[in-house]
C-alpha cells in the first residue's frame, strides 16, 4: 500500500462539510419560503384595503427580500409592487397560480443584473370588493379550497437574492452553484480571502456536472481533487442542495453547494512492500519448517506404524513366507506416541515368537509428545502474528492525523453549533409571529393558531400560552415538563430545568398587549412559550462522519447527543471536558472553537479519537446560554494511509494466527488425540491385557494400526491357549476337544 499526498480522510472530510453547507442552506430556503406563507396566512386586511397597504403589511422591511408584487392569478396581471422589480419573465404566475398545490415551490430565474433571483410564492387571501365580511369570521390560511365566501386570492411574489452559504475552516470557499454551473452565491470562512480559481476540474461547472449526474444516479455528494500549483493541491466537494425525498422547496432549484480549500500535499510516505515482502516470506518459511517438522515427527513414523502393524498381522498366518515377516524388527521412532507404539509392537512381535512374556513398555518418566509439538507449533506461527497484531506498523494518532483533518473535524463541529443555533432562533422568530397573531385574537382562534403552528413545528414538544401569573392559558401538544414560573418579557431560549431524566429547554415571546375579546373573556395572555424536544436537538447535532456529538450546556452536562445518553452527565472523560473549557467566555460573549488529537474515551479500545468543540452562539437568542457543541471521531475510523496499513497487518496477523491455529486444532483432534488412544491399547496389550477387544473408530492410518492389533491379540490369546495346553498333561487342546465324535 502507498500513500497518498492527499489522504483519502481529507477529501471524505470536503464532501461532508458540502453536505453540512448544503444542508444549511436548504434549511433556510425552506425557512425563508415558510415565513412568507405564514405571513400571508396570517395577514387580516380589513374590508377595502387596497392592495398596496396588503403588500406592504406582507413584506418585511429591509433584506432578505429585495422586492414584491401582489397579483391577480387569473391575468397575472401586477396589482401593486414594491422594492425592485419583481423578474417574473422565468416563471409563469398564471400557471403556477391555477396548479392546484397549496405551497407553491419556490423558483430560480434569470434577472436584468448579473445575478438570478429566488422567487417565493405565497397566496393570500382578501376580502372582495363589495363584499361583506363577518367580523368573527376567521381566514383559514393554506391552500387556495380554503378561501371563504367573500373572499379572493391573490398571489403574492417575492424576490430575494439566493441563500448565501456559510463554511467554516481557514482559507475555504463556498459557492452556491445553478443547474447550468454559474456561481449564484460566494462564500469564504471568517478572515480569509476566497481562494483564486485554479482552472482544474474541480470548479463550479464541474461540481454542477456531476451534480446533475448523480441525481440520476443516485449519489448526492461526492469529492474532487484538483492538480497541483504553487505547492499546493485543491480539495473539492459538492453536494445536492435538495433533500433526499424531494419533497422540500429547494428540490426543484437543481442548486449544488460547492466547497474547495488548497492544502498542501503530504510529503511521500514510506513504500510498504518490502515490509509485505519480508514478512511475507518470514511466514513462508515458518510454514516450512512446520510442515517438514509435523512430517518427519508425525506422518512418516504413523505410516510406518501402519506397514509395521500390517506386516506382523500377515506373520501370524501359518504358511513358512509369513513366518518370516515376524523376524524382521518393528523399526522404532524417537519420539513422542509413535515411538512408544513402535515399541509396543516390538514387545509384541517378540512374545509371538515367544522370547519373551509380557512386558512393561511405557517409558518411567514421561516425555514430551505429539501435543507438546503441535503447541510449540502453535507458538512459532504466534510468533510471527502477534508483532503484527499489536507491535508493528503501530499508528501513533498524534502524528499519523495530519492538521487538516483535525481542522476539518473542528469545522464541521462548528457547523453542527451553527445548525443548532440557527433551529433555535428560528424558533424564537416563529414564536415571535405567533405571539403577534394571536395578540388581538379570540381565544378559538389562538387556539388554532397554536395547533397549526404545533404541526409544522416536529421541534416543538408542546406549545403554550402564559397569563400574567404564569399560568397556562392554552395549550397545543403535549403536558409540557416544566413551566416557567411567571411569563417572560421579550423573546429568547432558556433552560429550565438543570436536572432530571429529560432536559427542559423552552422558547419564549412576549405576546403584544390583549385586544377586546380576550379581555373580555377575562384571560390576558402574556408570552407563548414552545418546549423543545430533546429528540429534535439529538436529530440537529447528528451528522454522518462526525462522531459522537454532545450538546452541553454551561456546566459541561450533556443537554443531548447523538447516541444514547443520561440527561445532565458528564463528557466521556477528562480530556474532552477540558477541551470544551477552552471554548469557554462569558455568557454573550464570544467564545473560541478547539480541537485537538485526545483520548475521549468515548468506547474502550477506540483509541484516540480527533475531538473538537465550538460554542453554541456568539449573537442572537442562544448566546447568553453558554452551551456548546463537542464531536468526537475515533482517529482509527478516518481513512488515513497509516491506519489502513495498521488495519491490514493486524488482518494480516489475525489470518495467520487463526488459520494456523485452525489447522493445528484439526491436527491434534483428526490424528494426535487418535494416535494418543492408540499408544494406550499397544501397550496395554504389549503388558499382557488379552481381554480388551479393540475396535477401530477411525478409518485411516490408526484405524488400520489398531485393526492388526486385535489380530495379534488373537494371534496372542491362541498361543497362549496352546502353551497353556502343552503344560497341563491330559488335557487335549480346544481345537482337538471340538472335533472329536
Amino acid at each position: 500500500m502507498h500513500e497518498q499526498d492527499v489522504p483519502q480522510a481529507v477529501s471524505d472530510a470536503e464532501r461532508r462539510i458540502a453536505e453540512d453547507a448544503a444542508s444549511s442552506v436548504r434549511a433556510s430556503l425552506d425557512a425563508r419560503a415558510t415565513a412568507v406563507r405564514r405571513a400571508a396566512a396570517s395577514v387580516t386586511p380589513a374590508d377595502g384595503s387596497p392592495p398596496a397597504a396588503v403588500l406592504r403589511s406582507l413584506l418585511p422591511a429591509g433584506p432578505p427580500a429585495l422586492g414584491g408584487s401582489l397579483l391577480d392569478p387569473h391575468t397575472g396581471k401586477p396589482l401593486a409592487a414594491s422594492g425592485e422589480t419583481v423578474p417574473l419573465t422565468g416563471a409563469d404566475a398564471v400557471a403556477l397560480a391555477r396548479s392546484g398545490t397549496a405551497n407553491i415551490a419556490p423558483r430560480l430565474v434569470p434577472s436584468a443584473g448579473a445575478e438570478p433571483r429566488l422567487l417565493l410564492f405565497a397566496r393570500v387571501a382578501v376580502p372582495a370588493p363589495g363584499a361583506k365580511q363577518d367580523e368573527n369570521h376567521d381566514q383559514t390560511p393554506d391552500g387556495a379550497g380554503d378561501q371563504g365566501a367573500g373572499e379572493r386570492e391573490l398571489l403574492l411574489v417575492v424576490s430575494e437574492k439566493a441563500a448565501a452559504p456559510v463554511v467554516y475552516g481557514g482559507g475555504r470557499t463556498g459557492q452556491l452553484v445553478g443547474r447550468d454551473g454559474k456561481v449564484l452565491a460566494s462564500a469564504s470562512a471568517t478572515g480569509t480571502a476566497p481562494a483564486p480559481d485554479t482552472g482544474d476540474d474541480t470548479g463550479p461547472a464541474a461540481a454542477a456536472d456531476a451534480a446533475n449526474a448523480g441525481r440520476h444516479a443516485g449519489n448526492r455528494s461526492g469529492s474532487m481533487l484538483g492538480d497541483g500549483h504553487d505547492g499546493l493541491r485543491r480539495v473539492a466537494g459538492w453536494a445536492s442542495v435538495s433533500a433526499v425525498d424531494g419533497k422540500d422547496d429547494s428540490s426543484g432549484l437543481g442548486l449544488t453547494m460547492l466547497t474547495f480549500r488548497d492544502v498542501a500535499p503530504a510529503q511521500g510516505g514510506a513504500d510498504h512492500t518490502w515490509f509485505a515482502l519480508v514478512a511475507a516470506g518470514i511466514l513462508v518459511v515458518i510454514a516450512a519448517l512446520v510442515t517438514v517438522a509435523l512430517w518427519g515427527t508425525v506422518q512418516l513414523p504413523l505410516l510406518r506404524l501402519h506397514l509395521s502393524a500390517a506386516r506382523l498381522a500377515r506373520g501370524v498366518c501359518d504358511t513358512s513366507e509369513a513366518k518370516k515377516e515376524l523376524a524382521r524388527p518393528v523399526p522404532v521412532a524417537a519420539f513422542g506416541e509413535p515411538g512408544r507404539v513402535g515399541r509396543a509392537l516390538e514387545s509384541i512381535r517378540r512374545q509371538l515368537l515367544g522370547e519373551t512374556g509380557p512386558e512393561t513398555v511405557r517409558p518411567v518418566r514421561r516425555r514430551p509428545g505429539l501435543r507438546s509439538l503441535v503447541v510449540v507449533c502453535a507458538l512459532v506461527i504466534a510468533v510471527w502474528a502477534v508483532p503484527l497484531l499489536f507491535v508493528l506498523n503501530r499508528a501513533p494518532a498524534d502524528k499519523a492525523v495530519p492538521a487538516t483533518a483535525v481542522a476539518d473535524q473542528q469545522a464541521r463541529t462548528e457547523a453542527a453549533a451553527d445548525r443548532v443555533r440557527q433551529s433555535l432562533s428560528q424558533s424564537c422568530a416563529d414564536l415571535e409571529a405567533v405571539a403577534s397573531a394571536i395578540s388581538h385574537a379570540s381565544p378559538e382562534r389562538a387556539t388554532e393558531v397554536l395547533r397549526r403552528e404545533h404541526a409544522g413545528h416536529p421541534t416543538y414538544r408542546s406549545l403554550y400560552v402564559l397569563d400574567r401569573t404564569g399560568a397556562v392559558v392554552l395549550r397545543a401538544g403535549k403536558q409540557p415538563l416544566h413551566t416557567l414560573g411567571r411569563a417572560p418579557t421579550g423573546r429568547g431560549i432558556t433552560q429550565v430545568t438543570t436536572s432530571g431524566k429529560i432536559p427542559a429547554i423552552v422558547a419564549y415571546a412576549q405576546i403584544p398587549a390583549a385586544g377586546n375579546a380576550q379581555r373580555a373573556a377575562g384571560t390576558t395572555p402574556a408570552a407563548v412559550v414552545a418546549e423543545i424536544g430533546v429528540n429534535a436537538l439529538n436529530d440537529l447535532v447528528a451528522r454522518p462522519g462526525l462522531g459522537k456529538v454532545w450538546l452541553t450546556d454551561e456546566h459541561h452536562r450533556v443537554l443531548a447527543a447523538s447516541t444514547g445518553f443520561r440527561a445532565f452527565q458528564s463528557l466521556p472523560s477528562r480530556a474532552l471536558t477540558r477541551l470544551v473549557a477552552r471554548t469557554d467566555a462569558a455568557p454573550g460573549s464570544a467564545g473560541s472553537p478547539a480541537s485537538g488529537v485526545l483520548d475521549a474515551g468515548t468506547a474502550p479500545g477506540e483509541g484516540l479519537s480527533v475531538a473538537a468543540a465550538a460554542p453554541l452562539a456568539q449573537a442572537g437568542p442562544a448566546a447568553g446560554l453558554g452551551w456548546q457543541v463537542v464531536s468526537a471521531e475515533p482517529a482509527a475510523a478516518l481513512r488515513l494511509a497509516a491506519y489502513e496499513i495498521q488495519a491490514r497487518t493486524m488482518l494480516a496477523g489475525l489470518l495467520a494466527l487463526s488459520v494456523g491455529v485452525a489447522c493445528l486444532s484439526w491436527l491434534h483432534i483428526v490424528v494426535v488425540r487418535p494416535l494418543r488412544a492408540l499408544t494406550g491399547c499397544a501397550e496395554r496389550l504389549a503388558d499382557g491385557d488379552r481381554r480388551t477387544v479393540l475396535y477401530p473408530v477411525h478409518h485411516d492410518e490408526c484405524g488400520s494400526v489398531t485393526r492388526n492389533l486385535e489380530l495379534l491379540r488373537q494371534a496372542l490369546v491362541e498361543r497362549d491357549r496352546g502353551v497353556q495346553a502343552d503344560l497341563t498333561p491330559g488335557i487335549a487342546p480346544s481345537s482337538q476337544r471340538d472335533s472329536a465324535p
